[in-house]
């Protein structure tokens, strides 16, 4: 793809009024393109809608935001991070968690994540992302992601505090649904079927046929979602709840996996957690983790609760 030069010349500050984890945030799971500078490990590059997006977090409650340009989007950059970081979504997350959590030490461990937040990423990229993420670990997730961008999306050049850097752009749905099957299969570790998928999946978008704006509506409940997402080769229910909560704001949406499902035995004492996970399982477990977390942001609350159960339980890399 071709290369451009742009020169990084606008920046403003997000100010928070509650503590902002950047790191465990942009590195938990929920998006796999931000890279860290060698210079400062507090800084996080990525390049959002064309445009190379620089975050620094000064501390938890200052976040120094920096482009080539001064709107992401149709929003000013201050406006962008607060959309994308969801400074807006506050508590609470939980009910009263000393009346559930059967060990007492875990909100003590949870305090450590107060300050994770969900993002709002583009639906399509986190639609390719979790149908890229079918039973595979964090760093094969990235590698993958990254691949499809280098291969299929734009190249962006330029240089901050020193560094020259090229990333790469996440490539649109005609892009994809253009793509050359044997190109997208050697950028999706080698998977002839999740290539094919995805390429199907973009088609769909590119033709207008899954029109992820008509989903994000906030008439639209969450089983109408499910249902039309899962009607696509490669997406079950637990990815459809990813995009729901990752790409369409629906912070309601729970996404139920190996490590969540561990958590609501180990930390909730939820039986049917330790059950096979069908179909029936899977929705009778979001109906009783719903009694317990802010049904409205369940799915939020169950983000930090991932993040926290992989990190300090299971003591694995983040993504």
């Amino acid at each position: 793809m071709n290369k451009y030069k742009t020169v990084i010349r606008y920046m403003d500050t997000l100010l928070s009024d509650t503590p902002l984890l950047l790191f465990d945030s942009l590195f938990s799971g929920q998006t796999f393109r931000w890279i860290i500078s060698p210079n400062n490990k507090h800084c996080f590059i990525s390049v959002i809608q064309g445009s190379p997006v620089i975050l620094i977090a000064e501390d938890t409650m200052h976040i120094l935001v920096f482009s080539d340009t001064e709107t992401i989007g149709d929003k000013p950059l201050r406006k962008w991070a607060e959309h994308y970081l969801t400074i807006d979504i506050k508590g609470p997350f939980f009910s009263d968690v000393s009346l559930f959590f059967s060990s007492s030490n875990t909100p003590t461990l949870l305090m450590d994540f107060n300050g994770l937040k969900v993002l709002r990423e583009d639906p399509f990229e986190t639609a390719v992302t979790f149908m890229c993420a079918q039973g595979i670990g964090m760093p094969i997730i990235r590698r993958q992601v990254m691949n499809i961008c280098r291969v299929f999306g734009d190249a962006v050049t330029f240089s901050f505090e020193g560094n020259p850097y090229t990333l790469y752009g996440f490539p649109s749905p005609e892009r994809l649904a253009a793509a050359h099957p044997g190109e997208l299969r050697l950028c999706t570790n080698n998977n002839c079927a999740r290539a094919s998928n995805v390429r199907k999946m973009a088609e769909a978008v590119a033709s207008g046929r899954l029109d992820f704006r008509k989903l994000a509506a906030p008439e639209r409940s969450l089983d109408i979602i499910r249902e039309e997402l899962c009607g696509y080769d490669g997406i079950g229910p637990k990815i459809a709840d990813c995009i729901a909560l990752f790409g369409l704001g629906r912070f309601d949406a729970f996404p139920i996996d190996t490590h969540v499902r561990q958590y609501l035995y180990e930390w909730f004492g939820l039986k049917k957690a330790a059950m096979a996970l069908t179909a029936k399982n899977y929705m009778e477990l979001q109906r009783e983790i719903r009694t317990i977390l802010n049904p409205d942001l369940a799915g939020y609350a169950g983000h930090l609760l991932f993040h926290c159960w992989r990190k300090r339980v299971k003591r694995l890399d983040t993504a």
